[in-house]
């Protein structure tokens, strides 16, 4: 597996957990809104590292061809 195989693994990771989250929370799975507002944060942060993941297999992809 080479370095872009594993970032877009990762990224692919960080979706599904994204997903789960976001289920979670349309399914009442938040107690009360700091929770709410926690799992905004997390959520946040998750999808900022698949924008920076991709931008990185962006740029691999460029430099390797």
């Amino acid at each position: 597996m080479n370095e872009i195989q594993v970032l877009e693994h990762l990224n692919s990771k960080l979706a599904e957990r994204v997903k789960e989250l976001v289920e979670s929370m349309a399914g009442g799975g938040v107690a009360d809104f700091p929770a709410y507002r926690e799992l905004c944060g997390v959520i946040r942060g998750l999808q900022t590292a698949q924008l920076e993941l991709g931008d990185l297999v962006r740029i691999l992809k460029a430099n390797h061809d």
